[in-house]
């Protein structure tokens, strides 16, 4: 998550940035990742996509993990 908050304008709190890697960390194990994507190596691909999607959400103010999770795995479902 901090490589991809790097490049952000946007400014995180500490305490924002272990919301936002908890969530990511939350989605990437409740994802099916085998299932949803069968082709070998794109595991770094899948969690950059759970990560940005996360990020966008928490740039427009969302900072309920469990809502962040959850969006997060809708649009990787998409």
């Amino acid at each position: 998550m901090i490589r991809h908050i790097r490049n952000e304008p946007a400014v995180f709190s500490p305490d924002t940035i272990r919301l936002l890697s908890g969530a990511l960390d939350e989605a990437w194990e409740s994802a099916n990742v085998d299932q949803v994507f069968p082709i070998e190596d794109h595991e770094i691909a899948v969690r950059d996509l759970l990560a940005r999607h996360i990020i966008d959400l928490a740039k427009k103010g969302e900072r309920d993990r469990a809502r962040l999770v959850e969006s997060a795995l809708y649009r990787l479902r998409l």
